[in-house]
Order: structure tokens, then sequence, then C-alpha cells
């Protein structure tokens, strides 16, 4: 299993730094392999550092403007590099059987958003799971929860976020995760 986890290029505040090379470590040892941005830097490079670590593989996918800022890791066990954020995020997507979100800022969630939107399109049934680390998502949920009570989404969709505190719960729920019955491209188009 491949398992595509976004996070962020600053190490943030605290325990997030820790806290990735953990999930990295965790993967390995579960056998996922980690695909993720390619960076050395920030929660990317303790993520794919963990995962090294702890004999897991680790494929890292990166633009060629990164790579001349010297960002890139050197040490993974592939690495593609590609020449826009947008073959980055489809490339890291094709590769993996499900989606992670840890803490991070706007590009982890510029990430986080194309793969959910694209389950709500149909696109795909992979799980898309956010590690909610010392409640770092909740603001977040609040605000898709009101989404849904604006009217501009729906709950099967909210639901197939899979949130959770504890990783090893969150990785068997995405495992055992199934995928809304109806999806945006089933629904009838609105009315003119």
């Amino acid at each position: 299993m491949r398992i595509c986890v976004y996070c962020g290029s600053s190490p943030g505040r605290g325990k997030y730094g820790e806290t990735a090379r953990l999930v990295g470590q965790t993967l390995a040892e579960r056998g996922i392999t980690v695909v993720y941005g390619g960076g050395r830097v920030g929660t990317m490079g303790a993520l794919a550092d963990g995962a090294l670590a702890a004999g897991g593989e680790v494929v890292g996918v990166i633009p060629q403007h990164l790579v001349d800022r010297e960002v890139g890791h050197q040490r993974l066990t592939e690495l593609h590099v590609v020449t826009t954020l947008h073959e980055r995020k489809a490339l890291m997507a094709d590769l993996a059987d499900a989606f992670l979100t840890l803490p991070g800022g706007a590009g982890t969630m510029d990430e986080m958003f194309e793969s959910w939107t694209w389950s709500q399109l149909g696109l795909h049934e992979k799980p898309i799971g956010l590690l909610d680390v010392g409640g770092y998502f909740q603001h977040l949920l609040r605000f898709v929860d009101h989404m849904i009570g604006e009217g501009f989404l729906k709950q099967r969709f909210r639901d197939i976020l899979v949130v959770d505190e504890e990783l090893d719960r969150l990785l068997d729920r995405c495992v055992a995760y199934q995928p809304p019955s109806h999806t945006w491209a089933d629904m009838s188009p609105p009315a003119p």
C-alpha cells in the first residue's frame, strides 16, 4: 500500500516535527510506502527521515524550481522531478492508494482540498485521513460544518474526511473506508 502524506515545508511550533517523524516511522513499520512532496525541510523532511530510518520506502515528487532551491531530499527510494505544482499533485495522487493530511499551511490544505474535491466528483474513491494533532483541524472542521449549514456541502461529502487524533486508529479507519454511494457526478444537474 502507498499513502500520500500531505505536510508542511515548515516545522511548525512544538510537536509537529516529531509527530511527522513518528508518522513516517509508523507507516514504514506497517509496510506502507510513503508518497510525499519530496522535500528535506519542515515536517516533510521529518516524515521522510522517520520512514527511512525505520527501513521504509519513500517516494518524493517535487517541482524542479524547488530542487533548484536545494530543498529536495536526496536519500529517497524514488524522487520524481516534475515541472509544475499541478503535475506534482496529480502524480502524488496517481501513485497513492490513500491520502493522509498532517498539520500544515496553505500548500498542505490546497493538496487536501483538491483530493477531497476529486473524491466528491467521483474521480477517485481513496480515503482521505486528517491526523488531528492537538486539535489542529478543529477550526477547519467547524468551517466545513458551516458549509453544510449554509447549503454548500452535503453531509455525505463531509463524511469523506476520516478524522482522528490517534494515528493507528486513523490508519485502521482509512483501511476500512467505504466511499459515499453517490458522488456529485451521480446527482441531477440543477434546474436552469
